[in-house]
């Protein structure tokens, strides 16, 4: 039984590990959920941080990523959010709602700070790193992870990259363990 994620606005940010987390959704190795609110962060941060990407193609890889997953967008998690203002991060209340309110077993994020242990364990979650839940992806199936990797290889035309250059671009991107199974 595939289990249910929400991805947080920061894994999402960077373009090969976007891509991968995808992947790993697409393959049906889990449920991947995420809300238009942290489709705004994730596409305001790159607008703000990367002027040198065309907005006009960040708002068409925002379109292809919700056509690319089946059922990834959750609505209606809004009345939640009160229930978690006490975050340490009350900006990542919403986050928190999403997940309550679609069942989420996992939160893929980098700010694990911001989604503590004792918050978490009473609805029934856990929040990862997304080296760390990638991995978990490669112990239940490596195959489906090699494909993925190479599969993205094969879509990078501009420039063309091999699977050691994603590999490299994952390591780069903080994801070290992943890259190094990989390669394995």
């Amino acid at each position: 039984m595939v289990f249910t994620v929400i991805y947080d606005a920061n894994v999402l940010y960077p373009s090969m590990l976007r891509d991968l987390l995808i992947r790993v959704a697409q393959a049906g190795l889990v449920q991947a959920r995420w809300t238009e609110t942290i489709l705004d962060e994730t596409f305001r941060n790159l607008k703000n941080n990367r002027p040198d990407l065309d907005p006009a193609k960040l708002d068409r890889t925002r379109t292809l990523m919700c056509a690319a997953v089946a059922d990834c967008l959750v609505t209606g998690y809004e009345p939640l959010e009160q229930v978690f203002a006490n975050l340490p991060d009350p900006g990542d209340a919403h986050v928190m709602a999403a997940a309550l309110k679609v069942h989420a077993q996992v939160i893929v994020t980098n700010n694990l700070k911001h989604f503590p242990e004792e918050t978490l364990t009473p609805w029934g979650m856990e929040a990862k790193h997304p080296d760390d839940f990638l991995m978990d992806q490669f112990h239940l199936d490596a195959v489906e992870l090699h494909v993925a990797i190479r599969n993205i290889s094969e879509a990078c035309r501009n420039p063309p990259l091999d699977v050691n250059d994603v590999l490299d671009r994952l390591d780069l991107e903080g994801m070290p363990q992943i890259a190094a199974a990989l390669r394995r």
